[in-house]
């Protein structure tokens, strides 16, 4: 029962919370305890209201997950782990994690709650609505990112991070509801109702649009913000994002990947060396080339 409850709240997908520390990092505290501490804690929550999503999204997708190729071996859609279990937890730990957020920060706080409502929104209604979808889960990541400002006296952090942040969930949202296309073929319909409303065409146009103006943003980004050091030294990582971004779509288009892109950033060794050397060249560039 436990590893079924462990495996439904998903902690191999908890890294997307690492978009809390964008603040941190970005406006050059990562180095001070007491936002570090106040950051971490904020982590750990948002990993709890994440769990929480999930299990109310398989709940709520139980008879469309049993009739999925890979999703009906979940604990709940094989029975490993019974409804009523999932429902008391999912109560538990809306009460600790609203309560444990709102006593850390009354604004992270909020933010939290907004990210619990509109997921809330999203597995009843908006997942079944084309596009709105994608935008839902890309102002999860921008509610992450918010979270962490929260939670910190900011100083330098720039706006131009929320608009790259929500491009690049764009980008990679939309690479995601091709490769689901693409998987499920002819029976895509059955399995998640909004790929009725999208044609790889469609999404083809989409992804190259998004990643365009990703790409146009970040650069803008880093020679235009105010905050970052006046040598110009974060165009270094310009590099790293551009390959990034190409190597996700040539995932896509031609390994026909991206269904689950939490495994392409921990499995892929191109696109995880290329993160990692981008996350190496910002630290660089913001604390050693001031």
């Amino acid at each position: 029962m436990f590893k079924s409850l462990l495996k439904t709240i998903r902690p191999r997908q908890w890294p997307k919370n690492l978009f809390i520390f964008a603040a941190l990092i970005f406006d050059r505290q990562l180095l001070t305890l007491a936002p570090l501490l106040h950051t971490l804690a904020g982590f750990v929550l948002l990993c709890l209201a994440s769990g929480l999503v999930y299990i109310i999204n398989d709940l709520v997708d139980l008879p469309r997950d049993r009739q999925h190729p890979t999703k009906r071996l979940r604990p709940l859609a094989s029975g490993r782990l019974t409804v009523r279990a999932a429902r008391i937890v999912a109560a538990i730990l809306a009460a600790l994690t609203l309560a444990a957020s709102l006593a850390l920060n009354l604004s992270f706080g909020l933010i939290v709650a907004v990210y619990v409502v509109s997921n809330l929104l999203y597995s009843f209604w908006l997942k079944h609505v084309p596009i709105i979808d994608v935008f839902v889960v890309a102002s999860g990541f921008l509610l992450r990112v918010a979270a962490g400002v929260a939670l910190l006296t900011v100083e330098r952090f720039s706006p131009w991070l929320y608009v790259c942040t929500t491009l690049l969930a764009l980008y990679i949202g939309f690479g995601k509801r091709r490769a689901e296309l693409v998987l499920l073929a002819d029976g895509a319909n059955a399995h998640r109702r909004v790929l009725d409303g999208y044609t790889i065409p469609l999404l083809d146009q989409l992804i190259v649009i998004v990643s365009a103006t990703t790409i146009v943003a970040y650069s803008l980004y880093t020679f235009s913000a105010p905050n970052l050091p006046s040598n110009h030294l974060m165009m270094l990582t310009i590099p790293f994002v551009l390959y990034g971004i190409f190597r996700y779509l040539y995932l896509v288009q031609v390994e026909n990947a991206g269904g689950a892109p939490e495994d392409l950033f921990t499995t892929d060794k191109p696109l995880m060396a290329t993160f990692l050397l981008w996350g190496l060249a910002v630290v660089a560039a913001l604390y050693l080339g001031r």
